[in-house]
């Protein structure tokens, strides 16, 4: 089996070792000063966010883009920013171990920008007929991230609601099958097609980048097994 190299963290303690320079701080950062923007005004919210029929009717397809940087409230910004430190340090580190520094800095980034149109893909096809419809925030490219780490360290520990420990190959098939049924379901405000189908880009993408991971996967899913 080829050799996959991970970074040697403690996930659990969150022991990251930072980059010298952080792309994962600068989308967070970035991210932060584009929503704090619509936090003052819905008009800049309006003219990003995610709109399948404006989208189709105008050609606003960059729109697919600008909804993972605007978000409804401080709650929903801290919460996916915080995902994404937690897991995007590791998965950066991961991949400019992979490809080089500045090579890995620029593949993550490219990554972390199509998860974000990957995930709105299934609700442009969804909704293109319905102008009541829109999302934004950037909650599908997260769970990219998350997947990603999931195919690396499918038996590290999560923390549910910070207190309940799951595994993170338990927790991820969880998600999955609870997405897949909300998004069917039509269950409510939040766009659960974007969590299902940014958790499935993320995975495919880096499989893409380095086919290795798919047998590294399977071997940690059965040399880890907890006992």
């Amino acid at each position: 089996m080829n050799h996959i190299t991970t970074p040697e963290y403690l996930y659990n303690g969150l022991n990251f070792q930072l980059l010298d320079f952080s792309i994962t701080l600068l989308i967070i950062a970035f991210t932060t000063l584009v929503s704090y923007q619509g936090f003052q005004s819905y008009a800049y919210i309006d003219r990003l966010k995610h709109t399948p029929a404006r989208e189709f009717e105008f050609k606003e397809y960059y729109r697919m883009l600008t909804s993972g940087f605007v978000h409804a409230d401080w709650t929903h910004l801290i919460v996916n920013m915080f995902v994404l430190y937690s897991f995007g340090n590791y998965i950066e580190s991961f991949i400019t171990s992979e490809f080089g520094s500045v090579l890995g800095r620029v593949i993550y980034l490219i990554l972390y920008l199509l998860n974000i149109v990957f995930a709105n893909i299934p609700t442009t096809l969804r909704h293109r007929f319905n102008p009541a419809f829109s999302s934004i925030g950037a909650s599908g490219a997260v769970s990219g991230i998350i997947f990603i780490f999931i195919l690396l360290q499918p038996w590290s520990i999560l923390y549910l609601f910070f207190i309940i420990p799951v595994p993170a190959i338990i927790a991820g098939i969880g998600y999955l099958i609870y997405s897949s049924w909300a998004a069917n379901q039509g269950h409510g405000r939040l766009d659960h097609s974007a969590h299902f189908a940014g958790a499935i880009a993320g995975m495919l993408m880096i499989i893409l980048l380095k086919k290795e991971i798919l047998s590294h996967f399977f071997f940690r899913l059965i040399h880890d097994f907890p006992l």
